[in-house]
């Protein structure tokens, strides 16, 4: 079949890392893998006119993998900084048993500008290549009558848009895929090269706009998944899109993209989703630029690396890129947060609010509900966010500290009501984590409470998804961190197989268990099943949210006064 254009204006473009095995099959639907799971499945990719040829997962036996699947040409040379292009298919069988290059970023000995390559996990009693042709949109293919149209959950790492591939052993889809879904995991680019803004790019472009590369990388990847995911048993009709930190953000801006709408059908955010007005927004992931400012300060980056124009930086060594993975932006620096630690900087490369990609403001998408309409389920951690084990706090600290950022805005006299330092160190540190744990929780339940009234809203209260919060809580073991940034995981994989630490019983059973609610909401848009406690869905006039980890229970979000406290503390502050 003729090669179609992705709705994102891909063009047809070759791919250059591949290892070819063996001669092309001939036949767009193969049945063999339908009959018996075999050694070394192959499935035919319909847009590509291709075949792949994979393995079983070297950890559970009963799993198929698919490493390095490209899902669009290299973005090098005249195709750095611009959308995904399309790959051309290739003569043979492609081996689909080794991970593809990392996208380019500090640390790595492994990467390529040519990194657009997504891997999947699926059951071997899935039925690969029983699909038809999709007439709805003449591009790639459905299930067939026999198909096995299995759940889907489309994954992007995390790491500050600026770290992070998708062969991490962290992300390991055996675990997921052993409990009837089909996994995918996708690369990105990063950094400069990734959310580089400029004049130049935007002038260039059709939506006069640039800066979010990244991000449509993902999107082309959603792309590809609709049309091809059906092969590898998978329904493209049951899609979740998932991440963790800057992967959370980036579901969120998917939630919120027009681009994006009817490529998913639902949302697992960890941590995830945070109030628009929350001070620690500007820092952690969901933080954006506006693109007037991203464009000068893209110049201004440029500059600093001796090129002149995006000519001559799509010229220059990828090597040249790499250390802007680790530039700062300067949100706090002439704030009350200045000197706290807890308000750390964003990265300067991060997405770009340019109204295209990103149409809106979160707060107008929230209130507006002007964005797709989809079940989430959202959460953080109990040590993120400013708590941790050790704050290291004393007494004369906590309180000169929060006097003078609570009193800048008048709510210092009520902040210490809520959260008086006591008469210790251990009482100072002790009240800071009762606050920013308080902060994470009411804000997680604020965002999912105007997530719900916009949906309501757009669907004139006729909408029947839910929002699903958590509180996590258990720390993995020989660590001193708690339950720390990316602790949870490990747990929501089912893949502790995969990652050396000395786990005990009690964690596999956490992460059976947690795995299961999140298998669950994948397939349903409700976590909940036989054997579970119970998780209500979020509501508005119920301030409860699902502790997970240490223990399986709604847990109150926070009293009615901090609660009250909290949002005047939000108004204070920029909304995002």
């Amino acid at each position: 079949m003729a090669m179609k254009l992705l709705t994102l204006g891909l063009a047809l473009a070759s791919a250059s890392y591949a290892h070819i095995v063996g001669t092309r099959t001939n036949a767009g639907s193969s049945a063999s893998s339908v009959l018996a799971p075999v050694q070394s499945p192959t499935v035919y990719i319909d847009t590509y006119e291709s075949t792949v040829q994979g393995n079983r997962s070297q950890y559970i036996s009963s799993v198929y993998n698919f490493k390095a699947i490209p899902f669009a040409s290299a973005p090098t040379g005249a195709y750095r900084w611009r959308h995904p292009q399309h790959v051309a298919g290739w003569t043979g069988i492609r081996d689909a048993t080794e991970f593809a290059p990392d996208c380019p970023q500090p640390g790595s000995s492994y990467y390529s500008e040519d990194c657009l390559y997504l891997n999947i996990w699926t059951p071997d009693t899935a039925s690969l290549n029983d699909v038809q042709n999709n007439t709805e949109t003449g591009i790639g293919v459905v299930p067939s009558a026999t198909g096995s149209k299995l759940p889907v959950y489309v994954w992007f790492y995390g790491g500050r848009f600026g770290s992070g591939s998708s062969s991490q052993a962290l992300y390991d889809g055996a675990g997921l895929a052993s409990k009837g879904l089909v996994v995918v995991t996708v690369n990105y680019r990063l950094g400069a090269l990734g959310f580089l803004a400029h004049p130049e790019l935007s002038n260039s472009s059709a939506s006069g706009t640039s800066g979010n590369y990244g991000l449509v990388d993902q999107q082309a990847a959603l792309h590809w998944t609709n049309e091809n995911i059906a092969s590898f048993g998978g329904d493209p009709t049951r899609i979740t899109i998932g991440g963790q930190s800057a992967g959370a953000a980036a579901v969120l801006d998917h939630l919120n993209s027009a681009l994006a709408d009817g490529l998913f059908e639902q949302v697992i955010a960890e941590s995830g989703a945070t109030y628009p007005s929350n001070p620690l927004i500007e820092g952690v992931a969901e933080g954006y630029r506006q693109l007037k400012t991203a464009e000068t300060q893209g110049v201004a980056y440029l500059t600093s690396l001796n090129l002149s124009s995006i000519a001559a930086a799509r010229a220059a060594a990828v090597e040249v890129f790499l250390p802007g993975a680790d530039a700062n932006d300067v949100t706090y620096a002439q704030t009350v947060f200045a000197n706290n630690s807890v308000y750390a900087e964003p990265p300067l490369f991060r997405p770009v609010l340019d109204g295209y990609v990103l149409p809106a403001t979160y707060q107008e998408m929230l209130q507006q509900g002007n964005h797709t309409i989809a079940a989430v389920l959202t959460g953080g951690n109990k040590d993120e966010n400013g708590a941790s084990p050790n704050p290291g706090l004393t007494v004369e600290s906590y309180t000169s500290q929060n006097r003078y950022e609570f009193g800048s805005v008048g709510l210092a006299d009520e902040f210490f009501q809520l959260y008086p330092a006591g008469n210790s160190n251990q009482s100072a540190d002790t009240a800071s984590n009762t606050f920013y744990q308080d902060q994470t929780r009411i804000s997680v339940w604020q965002w999912a409470n105007e997530y719900q009234a916009g949906v309501a809203l757009n669907t004139s209260g006729n909408s029947t998804v839910q929002t699903y919060t958590y509180y996590w809580t258990h720390a993995p073991p020989g660590q001193d961190q708690g339950a720390y940034h990316m602790s949870e995981i490990n747990y929501a994989f089912n893949n502790l197989y995969a990652t050396d630490k000395p786990w005990q019983p009690e964690d596999y059973a956490i992460a059976d268990r947690l795995s299961d609610y999140w298998v669950n909401f994948i397939r349903s848009g409700d976590p909940n099943g036989p054997g579970l406690p119970n998780w209500p869905a979020n509501v508005a006039t119920n301030p409860v949210i699902m502790e997970v980890g240490d223990s399986w229970e709604t847990v109150e979000v926070a009293s009615a006064e901090k609660r009250s406290f909290m949002s005047k503390w939000f108004s204070k502050w920029p909304v995002y």
